[in-house]
């Protein structure tokens, strides 16, 4: 079946809005935040475990499961979601990003991108083509074309360049498009540059993809910045599709996305931060490799009710980070995503009732990051 969105719920003093994306395997309601699972596994949780903290999309990159262990095998073990062990939808990134951050090891054409593996050297070309069929291979619910992201900062002649071939990327992607379950989004890029960013949403629209991306930000811009370009973007892109703020962000940031009228987001913060011993919390973040949280007895967050707070101290947590232990990454996480699980259950009930710019005005004046 294609995807399908629904707005049950909207902000009256902002673009916000609440609704339900719904794909072959399940419904999850938006705004939604989707773990991301580069390689096929959310590090450190149990595909159950992000079903019982309330996700039902998350992430995976077809350049890391091209690579390694390639789409065709995973096709052959009967697709993405029986090979990671999980039912509800995952959304598909082209992989764009990542050639594009090799910036010494690939070639930019209008035919295709040349690149080197970061894995064994390898030579590989990455096509509009090969990036649907790769994803389709794969079998997930919502896949990404294989667009230009420009790094910031860039000339305008450079970002003149990737809107063009991004345009053109997308084009060839629908044509390659064979797969009718999920749906394949545009990505809409444009650089630092207003009229650029108009001229690329403009030229998707014009495609009818079933649902719109966000990209280029979150390259080095800086948050005032990176708003700026969300807040201009967003309303150019239709009114009754998903939009997909790729690679954002903080708390506050997504809070800030989804009143401009962005449903979907993903990031490596939680995780990747989580390993790192930073966590999220009610009273801001939390760094647990600190020397004060030694002998420190109470939990990470007081006002969380998640595993890792009901049973674990601070200092327990600071012991097992500083000795490397795998727990520590495994509790860590596990209290990252299910804070931001809970953020956007307070993101969506504030839509509902309708007092989403109380929401905002505590959120981005609070600790919250």
């Amino acid at each position: 079946m294609p995807i399908s969105f629904t707005i049950t719920a909207r902000d009256p003093g902002s673009e916000a809005r609440a609704g339900t994306m719904t794909t072959e395997h399940g419904s999850f309601p938006t705004p939604a935040f989707m773990p991301v699972g580069t390689a096929a596994t959310v590090k450190g949780v149990w595909p159950e475990h992000l079903k019982e903290m309330g996700y039902g999309c998350v992430l995976s990159n077809t350049y890391h499961l091209y690579l390694r262990p390639g789409h065709e095998r995973i096709r052959k073990l009967g697709g993405l979601h029986r090979f990671m062990g999980w039912d509800r939808s995952i959304l598909t990134d082209s992989g764009g990003y990542q050639v594009f951050s090799l910036a010494s090891l690939r070639k930019v054409e209008d035919e295709a991108v040349t690149f080197r593996s970061h894995i064994d050297g390898a030579l590989h070309v990455l096509s509009p083509e090969l990036a649907v069929e790769a994803q389709e291979a794969m079998g997930s619910d919502i896949r990404m074309v294989l667009d230009e992201c420009v790094e910031y900062p860039a000339g305008r002649r450079e970002i003149e360049e990737a809107v063009r071939r991004t345009t053109a990327w997308a084009r060839r992607s629908l044509v390659a498009s064979r797969r009718a379950e999920g749906g394949l989004f545009g990505i809409v890029q444009g650089g630092m540059f207003p009229d650029l960013r108009k001229r690329s949403a403009e030229e998707l629209r014009s495609l009818d993809f079933p649902g719109y991306a966000i990209g280029g930000v979150s390259v080095g811009e800086g948050t005032g910045l990176q708003r700026e370009m969300v807040a201009l973007t967003a309303p150019l892109l239709p009114l009754e599709k998903p939009r997909y703020l790729m690679g954002v962000g903080t708390p506050a940031d997504i809070a800030s996305a989804v009143s401009c009228g962005v449903d979907l987001f993903d990031c490596v913060l939680p995780t990747r931060n989580a390993r790192n011993g930073m966590l999220f919390t009610t009273a801001g973040t939390v760094s647990i490799k600190q020397a004060r949280y030694a002998e420190d007895p109470s939990p990470a967050d007081e006002n969380c009710g998640c595993p890792t707070c009901r049973s674990f101290s601070r200092a327990y947590l600071r012991h097992l980070y500083l000795r490397k232990e795998i727990l520590s990454s495994m509790l860590l996480t596990a209290h990252n995503l299910h804070f931001y699980g809970r953020w956007m259950e307070r993101i969506r009930e504030a839509i509902r009732v309708g007092n989403f710019g109380d929401f905002m005005k505590e959120s981005l004046g609070s600790r919250v990051d």
